[in-house]
């Protein structure tokens, strides 16, 4: 390809709209362009990268034993209700009326539709197992699309079903897709790593994400310094005692005026964190929910949301305390709430001594003692581990906190779907069963994000060769009439050779060159200069290490094979 043919719109600065390298980077290396909030054009460039990353996926997938399919991107409303998920997935699907006035969707997964497609088909334990895969693009309605496409409103994922007759048989298939899944990471260059997952909407028993490490990763990881441990936050516990302060004198209530933070609390009163109660003032589904955590801890929703079986969870609005929790905001506390669900989590169970909200503007309970002052409805783990924590797996490790990009998910959904849907096959004995699923999902065009995300420095991307758009971008520097007909020759020879090379041909200087070749990332740049024609050798330069040296034209197609082959 040559460049001056290929559209490729780069730009000088960073986008105003860019929060993230990644996002930064594919604007500015003309990647992909902005149609609306969360939704892009990708152009050749990118989708090139886009395609490398679908063959690398295909091949490990045809490999694994799975087929592929193309499922629609419509879906009808009926089949979200047999799987009872119409509602449950909430604001996130796009829902519409077609002119016959039939509710549809734009599907943002598709194991309703997977399911609605076997359960007319399979019909014997003979006709299993079975794995179907796709890629195909997903629309999910964010309600802050950013960072680019890593959470974008519209997104191009490979998403694969396995089909089973039992549960021995979907734990075969869920690790025959964990082997695939890191393969196909390292092929495409990524350092991936799995972490026990929450299940989500998608529902099931067991979840990993495989996770990019990366500063800008939404998602935090917590890791164990000794043992093999690694679990989303979301998911992760820790070996954190509990809370059992002696009471220091009779509970009583006291007057705190303005103090309402825990800080201000600590401060007002001299006594620790570890001795508050954090009161949470919650709506799950319609319905008022106070989360009780220590004073030092932070309350993880996702634990919340999964004890609760909530749809959708949010923050009580100021207005709704007195309605909801006859109670005020910064002084809500579990002593005389009346009629409303309260969970704590199970560092709390045997706390005494302790500081709460006392329902009232501008006034606590002190020396409260659970069980006794209040009662909840469970103890349950509602905290967030932190870093330095033991490991709830091992004995003698610490955990470690990262953050991450997950650009992939798996899930054993079990039978959740097929019950729900009728999705059943005929054992041996002719007895009806339901059919065993798991789910597996990459994010493709979050691949592209995570890559930079990991590759990259102050000029620019640093592709890793497997998804690189071009392997080769050959400069030839100046007018000269030599250096032109030296690098067409270049050109062709390394085409013939089968290599995927970029000639930068257009009339610019020397230095915008160099810029757009750095900034694209190609992983070998070759440049033509005329006085490196006169000493017979051409300089190469390596875009992972920005190792310079030079190859002599005699050896050259040589010398790029063995250069490259040493390229991650």
């Amino acid at each position: 390809m040559r460049m001056s043919k290929l559209y490729l719109p780069t730009l000088k600065e960073d986008p105003a709209e860019a929060e993230v390298t990644s996002h930064k980077l594919m604007l500015r290396a003309g990647l992909m362009r902005k149609h609306s909030s969360g939704i892009y054009s990708y152009l050749p460039l990118g989708y090139r990268i886009i395609k490398k990353i679908e063959k690398i996926t295909r091949k490990h997938m045809d490999n694994s034993g799975a087929q592929e399919v193309l499922l629609p991107v419509m879906q009808t409303s009926e089949i979200w209700k047999d799987s009872k998920r119409w509602d449950k997935f909430g604001p996130l699907m796009i829902k519409f009326l077609d002119r016959k006035n039939r509710e549809y969707c734009l599907g943002p997964t598709h194991e309703e539709v997977v399911t609605d497609l076997v359960r007319d088909e399979v019909r014997s334990y003979k006709d299993l197992p079975l794995n179907l895969y796709q890629i195909q693009t997903k629309v999910r309605d964010e309600i802050r699309p950013r960072f680019g496409v890593m959470r974008g409103r519209e997104f191009i994922m490979k998403d694969a079903y396995s089909l089973d007759v039992d549960y021995q048989g979907l734990d075969k298939s869920y690790q025959a897709m964990y082997d695939a899944y890191e393969r196909i990471f390292a092929e495409c260059g990524l350092e991936a790593v799995a972490v026990e997952a929450d299940t989500g909407a998608m529902g099931g028993k067991d979840s990993h994400e495989f996770m990019v490490l990366a500063d800008s990763g939404e998602d935090e990881i917590a890791f164990c310094s000794h043992c093999d441990y690694a679990a989303n936050v979301e998911r992760a516990t820790s070996d954190k005692v509990e809370i059992d302060f002696e009471v220091d004198s009779n509970f009583e209530k006291i007057h705190t005026p303005e103090i309402k933070t825990i800080d201000q609390l600590v401060e007002y009163l001299e006594v620790p964190a570890a001795k508050m109660i954090k009161a949470v003032a919650l709506v799950a589904d319609g319905e008022a929910v106070l989360a009780l955590v220590s004073g030092e801890d932070e309350l993880n929703e996702i634990k919340l949301i999964n004890y609760l079986q909530a749809n959708e969870l949010r923050a009580a609005e100021e207005e709704e305390f007195e309605e909801l929790f006859n109670s005020v905001p910064g002084f809500i506390g579990p002593v005389n709430l009346g009629e409303v669900r309260v969970v704590a989590d199970k560092r709390l169970q045997n706390m005494s001594g302790a500081v709460v909200g006392a329902n009232e503007i501008d006034y606590h309970f002190k020396d409260v003692k659970t069980g006794r002052d209040f009662e909840v409805e469970a103890f349950t783990d509602l905290r967030s581990v932190k870093e330095g924590e033991n490991c709830s797996k091992c004995e003698s490790g610490k955990l470690n906190i990262k953050d991450g990009i997950e650009v992939g998910h798996i899930f054993k959904l079990g039978t959740k779907y097929s019950e729900n849907m009728g999705a059943n096959y005929l054992d041996e004995n002719g007895k009806a069963q339901p059919i065993v699923m798991g789910s597996y999902g990459i994010g493709i065009t979050r691949l592209v994000a995570a890559a930079i995300e990991q590759n990259n420095d102050q000029y620019g991307i640093k592709w890793p060769k497997a998804i690189a758009p071009y392997q080769v971008i050959i400069l030839p520097l100046g007018n000269d009439r030599l250096v032109q007909e030296k690098s067409e020759e270049i050109y062709q020879s390394l085409k013939d050779q089968g290599w995927e090379v970029l000639i930068d041909d257009r009339q610019e200087r020397a230095g915008v060159k160099f810029n757009d070749s750095e900034l694209i990332g190609i992983p070998l740049r070759l440049t033509i200069g005329s006085r490196s024609l006169e000493n017979g050798v051409v300089e190469a330069m390596i875009r992972s290490t920005n190792e310079k040296l030079e190859i002599k034209l005699d050896n050259l197609e040589a010398k790029v094979k063995e250069l490259f082959a040493e390229i991650s």
